[in-house]
């Protein structure tokens, strides 16, 4: 059997379409019971941004962010909430609790952030929408 090289696959997963590399990112998720989710990165206005960030927040805002506050005294029922809200791993869904406060989920609609208050504060943790 031919062993591929990394640029190899990497050239084949570039000539699939985006329909067959969701189908591919499943069966490699399913097969090596790993979970294919971004990092959430939080970006840092510059300096000169501020007043277009304001103007910005002046006018309607529609998207928000659920940021967990307090974890509370129920710390495993929240990290279980986390893991089905965001679909982390274990690890990295203790890791966003652990370093409370830190979003939870960021640039949703303003429902989909207070559902998610809901299921966290059912569990005792303190979640502010921002």
């Amino acid at each position: 059997m031919a062993t591929l090289t990394q640029d190899q696959i990497l050239d084949a997963i570039g000539a699939m379409t985006l329909l067959e590399v969701s189908e591919f990112v499943k069966k490699f998720e399913d097969k090596f019971g790993v979970t294919a989710a971004a990092p959430v990165a939080i970006a840092a206005p510059a300096a000169g941004g501020a007043p277009a960030v304001a103007a910005e927040a002046a006018e309607e805002q529609t998207e928000f962010s659920a940021i967990l506050a307090e974890v509370g005294p129920n710390k495993i029922p929240v990290i279980k909430v986390v893991r089905e809200l965001t679909g982390l791993g274990l690890k990295e869904a203790k890791d966003l609790v652990d370093a409370s406060p830190k979003p939870v989920k960021e640039g949703v609609a303003r429902d989909e952030a207070e559902k998610i208050k809901a299921a966290l504060e059912e569990q005792g943790a303190k979640v502010e929408i921002k």
